[in-house]
Formats: structure tokens, C-alpha cells, sequence
């Protein structure tokens, strides 16, 4: 007859083996679900303003490009994490058509651009094409940079390492660990996360203009995120967007939120 200790030592074993079980699978498989990475037919179309920006050894990225008129502001945008560079093209066609230059960059392993992605990796792709856009002659003071979801957290590290004047970000979030302890309450996602993407901590040392633009309805990214980091960054405006929620944040009030984005950026408040 097998005793009650023993049977609880027996349950407890089988538990622990099954949440380790949980917790390599989550290490192991946080990246494909953090990065989806949508595929695009290769190359993309260069008469659209698509092109290939060299990174180190024989990797590159695609961006998008659509020059603003002389003197304007560009906006240099990153793309959420199940978007690519080839659905930019109208957010950036309305903020050109607005009076600004407009420079979106894929992700390593996104859209038609090799690679794998990594916080590091999109890091190091965003700094290649700000440093581009430099060259250009596009100085820090005229460069805006812009995030919608993921590539959030990307414009707040491009404007932590001095490239940018203001920042506007659609639907952030407070860092990749939070958001994934919201789907996973039972996992210690923040010692298991690999990319952190970590705006919270890096908030405060930005004193550039924000705009923070979040759905009120927003299920993946809970507008409370935007609230809270809207009370981090030292200038911040929060505009909350009604019935809206991830996805459809700037499409829910036709180009409404695209203008006032453009308002923005050409130095409004």
C-alpha cells in the first residue's frame, strides 16, 4: 500500500517536471512567437521607394523611403511584430503626402530581408538606417521617430541613443516581460525572456516631446501600459482612441490619427 507522503512526493515530482517542461518550451520558443515574421516576394518594389541597406558581412535589410520636401522632418518608423516593411507604404505615403520625409526599416528575417530577428539585431538594423539617413544630411533635430506595438520599444532605444527630436508611439507597452506575463501569469517570464525591450527603465532619461497613442480597447497591449509610461517620460501627451484596440488604433478613426501624427511630428504639440 503506497502511503499518502509518498503520493504527494509522487504528485509534486510529475508537477515539477511538467512546469521545468513549461519553462524550456518558453525559452525555447519565445522568440518565433514574439517575432512571426511575415515573408514578402523578394525584392520588393523599388519604384515605391523600396531598397536594400547593407548591415555587416553580406546581411542587409530592406527600408522604405519617400523623401519629404527640403528642410522637412522625416519620420523614421518600426513596424509592430506581425507587420513587415511592405504594409508601410500607406502610413507613409499619408505622412509624406503631410509635408514629411518618411524612412521605414524592416527587421532581420521579416518581409523579403534575411536573417533572424533579436532585439540586438533590429537595434543594430534602426541605428544602420539612421546612420544612413544622417548622411543624407537629415541631422537628429530633424528625425522623428515613430513605433507602433513592437517597434515601440525600438523608437525609445533609437531616441535613448541621441538620434531623434520627438518620439511618437502607437499602443506601447512597458516591456516585452510584462506583456508576456499577461498571457503566462504562472511562468517567470522575466527571468526566461531573452529581448526585454525594456521602455519603463528607459523613460525617464528622455526628455524629448511623446506622443502616446493607445486604444481604449486594446486586449494585447492594455491601455494601462500607455497610461503608465505617459507618467515615465518627463513630456508626454496620452490620447486614448475610443472602441478602438491593437490593431486597428489608427485605422479606427480613418486618417484622423495619421493627421494628427503628422501635426506632431512637424513640431505641434
Amino acid at each position: 500500500m503506497v502511503r499518502p507522503r509518498r503520493v504527494l512526493l509522487i504528485v509534486l515530482s510529475v508537477f515539477a517536471v511538467v512546469y521545468l517542461g513549461l519553462c524550456v518550451a518558453a525559452f525555447a520558443l519565445q522568440r518565433p512567437m514574439l517575432y512571426p515574421a511575415p515573408k514578402a516576394p523578394i525584392p520588393l518594389p523599388a519604384q515605391l521607394g523600396f531598397r536594400r541597406l547593407p548591415l555587416t558581412g553580406e546581411a542587409y535589410v530592406d527600408v522604405l523611403q519617400l523623401p519629404g520636401p527640403p528642410g522637412a522632418p522625416t519620420v523614421v518608423h518600426f513596424h509592430g511584430n506581425g507587420e513587415q516593411l511592405l504594409d508601410q507604404h500607406d502610413l507613409g505615403t499619408v505622412l509624406n503626402q503631410n509635408g514629411l520625409g518618411f524612412l521605414a526599416v524592416e527587421y532581420p528575417g521579416y518581409g523579403a530581408s534575411p536573417g533572424q530577428p533579436s532585439e540586438q539585431g533590429i537595434y543594430a538594423a534602426a541605428e544602420a538606417a539612421l546612420t544612413m539617413l544622417r548622411g543624407q544630411g537629415v541631422t537628429p533635430e530633424h528625425t522623428v521617430l515613430s513605433g507602433r506595438s513592437l517597434g515601440t520599444g525600438v523608437a525609445v532605444e533609437m531616441a535613448r541613443r541621441g538620434h531623434g527630436s520627438r518620439i511618437m508611439l502607437v499602443a506601447p507597452y512597458t516591456s516585452i516581460p510584462e506583456v508576456a506575463a499577461l498571457a503566462f501569469p504562472f511562468l517567470p517570464v522575466s527571468l526566461l525572456a531573452r529581448d526585454r525591450f525594456d521602455t519603463t527603465s528607459k523613460a525617464p532619461d528622455i526628455t524629448l516631446p511623446v506622443l502616446i497613442i493607445h486604444g481604449e480597447q486594446d486586449t494585447l497591449i492594455p491601455v494601462e501600459m500607455g497610461r503608465r509610461l505617459g507618467t515615465r517620460f518627463p513630456h508626454a501627451t496620452v490620447e486614448t482612441v475610443p472602441g478602438a484596440g491593437h490593431n486597428d488604433v489608427l485605422e479606427q478613426s480613418g486618417l484622423e490619427r495619421v493627421r494628427r501624427m503628422a501635426v506632431f511630428a512637424l513640431g505641434g504639440s
